[in-house]
């Protein structure tokens, strides 16, 4: 068995016996992206004198008997969004292709403190604006399921990774469903965990409150580890939640006897494919046989939410992009007239044209006479989708649907028609924008292509959502399934 195919616990008795070494690990990561990447094109950046270095102290550490952090020697990516102290941070994007941080952000010093080891920076749609990770300035990453597909947006290459068996786990950033749609479509474990939960500080914004950062990783025991990890108050985000941190790991013991799930009609209904409703009905006789019971609920603001949820985003992102302008931040452009010719170049050079729209589209909504009848509206139907989650909660403890309405698409095949590829996160959006936590794993296949399962929680409930993922889990086979490369 290859190493990254191993349980966590597993890796990290094989280093107490010394069957294997964390330079064996980083080394066979960087065998596998050499031998992958030219056709994945997961990664944008390699860290490899960083990681051998890290590696090689790391295993001073093993021989001297010292204590191991709660990540020991894993090997990780790290979406290209979330900043490293002298590895480059470049979001996809042409603007900051020379950007080198001076500072780690938050998660990061986590993954430090756990004593991972970071191989390197993960591809993504431009500053984490797309559905497919077509819209990188780079390279579009491919499905490691089929390279003619798309492997999801926007944290694509960091969900391209984990299938790929480049990196033990990966981190992502969810906006809209940027961890749990190309997790699905990979088919491998993508958590989203509750606003708030795990810092931002760090993470370049594209809308702040919706953005959070999660894990990418082969199976549900290995999500627990790393949210264990970087989960906690942070003083440098004004928005990071003050609350106790439960064991996650230990949470997990397969009992789902009387939990109460609603599935909601509208994630089953019109626009889903029947192979993936199929999929999610028979995850739900899995869970039935343990001894849960589910019902057919109504989340019935659903309809409204992806409108709702790109004026809201669009609008977040026009004002946070604001300040890469050639000057503060970002590439310059080269002999401007003046300062507004100096501006206009180096923000109409350096972005793309799906940043572009969506600039366009949050500054109208924000314009003076726009602002109540977009921005101020769309803020309403956001609470009204949030009741509509408070309501189901009220009277049952899970909710569950497919985690996007089909599985992956081919590339090029709905990149003219940015409509058409926002509705493939009507079944995520909702969740951001009531800020709860919800995780995707494999539920199946079609046409050899994996489907992916949407559990969805109470706000800092993660435990119950990763034990029944465990649970599901451990009655199916789906996440053992690795592609062929």
């Amino acid at each position: 068995m290859a190493p990254f195919d191993l349980r966590l616990q597993e890796v990290h008795n094989k280093l107490a016996s010394k069957e294997l070494s964390v330079t064996d690990l980083v080394q066979e990561s960087y065998r596998r992206i050499a031998e992958t990447d030219a056709s994945i094109q997961a990664f944008l950046t390699l860290n490899e004198d960083g990681a051998r270095a890290a590696a090689s102290e790391l295993d001073k550490q093993l021989q001297e008997g010292g204590e191991r952090g709660l990540l020991f020697g894993l090997p990780a990516g790290i979406k290209d969004n979330i900043v490293t102290e002298g590895l480059l941070t470049t979001c996809a994007s042409q603007f900051l292709r020379n950007h080198d941080p001076i500072y780690d952000a938050t998660v990061v010093k986590k993954l430090k403190a756990a004593q991972s080891v970071t191989i390197g920076k993960l591809n993504m749609d431009e500053f984490a604006m797309g559905g497919s990770n077509e819209n990188s300035s780079f390279y579009p990453t491919r499905n490691p399921w089929n390279t003619e597909y798309v492997p999801g947006g926007s944290s694509g290459g960091s969900a391209a990774a984990v299938a790929a068996g480049q990196v033990y786990f990966s981190l992502g950033s969810d906006t809209g469903g940027s961890i749990r749609q190309p997790a699905a479509y990979c088919g491998v474990v993508g958590l989203k965990p509750t606003y708030g939960l795990v810092s931002r500080f760090g993470l370049v914004a594209f809308a702040s409150s919706l953005d959070q950062i999660g894990p990418l990783t082969k199976n549900v025991e290995d999500s627990a580890y790393v949210l264990q990890a970087l989960a906690g108050y942070d003083e440098m985000d004004s928005t990071s939640a003050n609350v106790d941190i439960p064991d996650y790991v230990n949470a997990l013991n397969g009992d789902v006897k009387g939990l109460r799930i609603g599935v909601p009609k509208e994630y089953l209904g019109q626009g889903i494919d029947p192979k993936v409703k199929e999929a999610v009905l028979n995850a739900l006789k899995v869970y039935e046989s343990l001894g849960a019971t589910w019902e057919e609920v109504s989340l019935p603001h659903t309809e409204y939410a992806v409108a709702t949820y790109y004026l809201l985003a669009s609008s977040e992102a026009s004002s946070n992009l604001a300040r890469f302008d050639g000057v503060r931040y970002g590439v310059r452009a080269d002999n401007p007239d003046n300062l507004i010719e100096l501006y206009r170049k180096s923000r109409s050079q350096g972005f793309g044209p799906e940043v572009k729209r969506r600039i366009m589209l949050g500054t109208y909504a924000l314009s003076s006479g726009y602002y109540d009848a977009y921005y101020l509206k769309a803020q309403k139907v956001r609470t009204l989708i949030k009741q509509d989650f408070d309501n189901v909660f009220a009277n049952y403890d899970l909710i569950i649907g497919p985690t996007a309405p089909t599985p992956a698409f081919h590339i090029g095949e709905q990149v003219n028609d940015p409509l058409t590829m926002y509705l493939n996160d009507i079944c995520t959006i909702p969740v951001s924008l009531a800020g709860v936590p919800a995780i995707s794993v494999p539920c199946g296949f079609a046409d050899g292509l994996p489907i992916g399962l949407q559990i969805i929680g109470k706000a800092f409930d993660e435990t119950t959502v990763l034990r029944a993922a465990h649970a599901y889990e451990q009655h199916t086979e789906h996440h053992k399934q690795r592609p062929q490369l």
